[in-house]
């Protein structure tokens, strides 16, 4: 669809959402949109339709967006196609399947007042009640937390995910946008963040600024994304090394889990032949609950009943994360020179 030219004087911000098959969530996401705190001359919302099988394009074009067609080249391709057509100086991307709260824009933007701020994040909420998707949402919050943290010490984050995130539209065109290379939807986001971080922008962690977000909400589902993300993590770390030792979005205790539960497995698999390796195994399991008390107070504090399934997702976390890395090493995509 072609845009007429010239920039509406009180445009602040153009909202870019990617959309796959996604008749059925769009309309919420859309709804939200136009129910906001700012008012609605002040920004425009862009749809991406990526190459969808069912009437996403209808939907969004009823919806009052403004629709890219493409064919289907994922999520990353697809919000670099609605930068180029964004005209606000900021670009804000968020899913079809997330609800932004009222305030959601007023609260991405108010950090841009500052020249220096190159870009922003929010958080994820939930209303599911599926003890999956409740673990989930506290899994998220605790890397809420660590985010926090990081921030209080490097006054910067380096982790956006695009559900809720926010950039100057110049800063994220001069970087070349999302990587192409992240066919799917996994980490696209953290590249292009943790990239430009470590060049000297500066972003900001907005917890206001909140989208109501469908997860997974079986364990199958949840262990299929888990190994996905592990996958093109792998891809992340073999372009930039120092993602997988520090950034801002995974817990230092995520990693010693994935560490333990591969020397549980180990000590199970030698517990026929060893009899001692059943009690090395409970050790194991033993410094893998402990490594995870954190997230489990906070589960205990926020949504108590989730500690009936903590133990078994966290494992499945972690096999599932585990595993899909060790593949992305070992058959992922080489590493070529950034784009």
């Amino acid at each position: 669809m072609i845009r007429p030219n010239p920039l509406p004087l009180n445009l602040r911000a153009s909202v870019i959402i990617p959309a796959y098959n996604a008749e059925a969530v769009l309309p919420r996401c859309l709804q939200a949109l136009e129910h906001q705190t700012i008012p609605q001359d002040q920004y425009e919302v862009i749809v991406v339709d990526d190459g969808s099988m069912d009437d996403t394009a209808k939907v969004a074009d009823a919806g009052g967006a403004t629709v890219i067609s493409s064919e289907h080249v994922g999520p990353a391709a697809a919000r670099n196609a609605g930068a180029q057509l964004a005209r606000a100086e900021i670009i804000v991307f968020t899913d079809a399947d997330c609800e932004p709260t009222p305030d959601f824009l007023e609260r991405i933007l108010e950090p841009f007042d500052a020249p220096v701020i190159s870009g922003a994040r929010g958080v994820y909420l939930t209303q599911q009640r599926s003890l999956v998707a409740r673990f989930i949402q506290l899994e998220y919050e605790e890397r809420y937390q660590r985010i926090a943290q990081v921030e209080a010490v490097r006054g910067t984050v380096d982790a956006l995910d695009t559900s809720y995130a926010a950039y100057r539209r110049q800063v994220f065109l001069d970087a070349g946008g999302f990587d192409v290379r992240f066919l799917n939807a996994a980490v696209e986001d953290h590249e292009l963040s943790f990239r430009l971080a470590h060049q000297g922008h500066i972003f900001r962690f907005i917890p206001e600024a909140a989208v109501y977000h469908w997860h997974v909400s079986s364990i199958g589902k949840y262990a299929r994304r888990k190994f996905r993300i592990g996958y093109w993590k792998a891809f992340l770390a073999k372009e930039q090394p120092d993602y997988a030792l520090n950034d801002a979005h995974t817990t230092q205790s995520l990693k010693l889990q994935i560490l333990l539960a591969a020397l549980l497995l180990i000590a199970l698999l030698l517990w026929p032949f060893w009899p001692a390796a059943g009690w090395v195994a409970l050790g194991l399991l033993l410094l893998f609950f402990i490594s995870a008390i954190p997230l489990i107070l906070l589960i205990a504090r926020r949504d108590a009943p989730v500690l009936a399934v903590v133990l078994p997702m966290l494992l499945v976390r972690a096999y599932a994360s585990g595993l899909g890395f060790f593949w992305g090493l070992v058959h992922g995509p080489k590493h070529t020179p950034s784009l």
